[in-house]
């Protein structure tokens, strides 16, 4: 029995909808239900009464929904005391981040950081965005770095996490040049051509964010999903051989702009389709019994009032 199964069926027991939690736990729903009938094969009876709508828990789920919770608090518990005699003596920051500013934004952040701040000690960690952020309500790392959109927000306890504005990302199409410099695909597309379309898998964060974009252009878009794939880097190798159009963040398409190897493909005439994320650090707030470590506890004081300059603290 893995603990990812618990986690899975606490979320179907809050939400009651196997559509919902899948989307919440960053996987297809198909794969999400073979976990839930995993664990029932390990439980070795049914957990969810699944002739009613919205979806209820069967005694024996009911049973083990009260146990997960205290099962899975005991563990996260457990995990963070036992990590904090791993980090014991030991002074390196651990910074979780999803794939793709992990790629882009971190290598030039952390050697500006380094600069202004003084020399630092760091592990990264490079997730989706869902296991990022668990890395952190877990006690797995010291600080996250995230983007953050209003209409994605992380759902993080303001309570018991703090911010920091680290600097702006903004989110937008690109796609190959041809040999005149032109795009090879111009935006809208029309209805009977669609334009191919490189995407993000279901769930991904940015991939959500390309899809408000697109829902709240002023013109149809017509395009063609040919391929798929998590990370950013990924699309952006196929749109450099010309597979097709792909939103990127700025920071990873920034090189092959002032190269030329990528060009935008939306016209003058048309309403523009960049979408401006934050890029935001977050941390546990510190306890008087669990203080943290002192490099940490100083980086994020450097932070804090850098983000609260006038300026704030620009993207490298």
């Amino acid at each position: 029995m893995e603990t990812k199964w618990l986690e899975d069926f606490v979320s179907l027991a809050e939400t009651r909808s196997f559509s919902r939690s899948a989307q919440l736990r960053h996987v297809t729903q198909p794969a999400f239900s073979r976990r839930i009938q995993a664990l029932e094969a390990w439980a070795g009876t049914d957990l969810v009464d699944r002739s009613s709508y919205p979806t209820r828990l069967t005694p024996a789920g009911q049973t083990l929904y009260a146990q997960s919770l205290e099962m899975l608090q005991a563990l996260q518990t457990t995990r963070a005391m036992l990590r904090g005699h791993a980090a014991a003596g030991q002074d390196v920051i651990e910074f979780a981040t999803p794939h793709t500013l992990a790629f882009t934004f971190f290598p030039a952040w952390i050697s500006t950081l380094r600069e202004a701040f003084g020399p630092i000690k760091s592990r990264l960690i490079a997730l989706n965005v869902h296991d990022a952020a668990m890395r952190l309500v877990e006690g797995s790392c010291d600080l996250l770095i995230a983007y953050h959109h209003p209409s994605q927000p992380l759902q993080l306890d303001a309570d018991r996490y703090e911010m920091v504005v680290l600097g702006q990302e903004s989110l937008a199409p690109y796609c190959k040049p041809d040999a005149q410099g032109e795009p090879m695909f111009r935006l809208p597309g029309r209805p009977g051509h669609p334009l191919p379309y490189l995407g993000y898998a279901p769930g991904a964060y940015l991939g959500r964010m390309a899809d408000l974009i697109l829902k709240q252009a002023g013109t149809p878009i017509h395009l063609d999903r040919v391929y798929e794939t998590d990370m950013a880097e990924g699309l952006k190798v196929m749109a450099l051989e010309g597979h097709g159009i792909a939103f990127l963040p700025s920071s990873a398409a920034r090189k092959e702009l002032h190269a030329h190897r990528l060009v935008s493909p939306v016209p003058p005439e048309l309403a523009s389709l960049e979408m401006v994320m934050e890029v935001r650090a977050y941390r546990e707030r510190p306890t008087a019994q669990q203080a943290g470590k002192g490099t940490a506890q100083a980086l994020w004081a450097f932070l804090a009032a850098q983000a609260a300059q006038p300026a704030g603290a620009a993207l490298p």
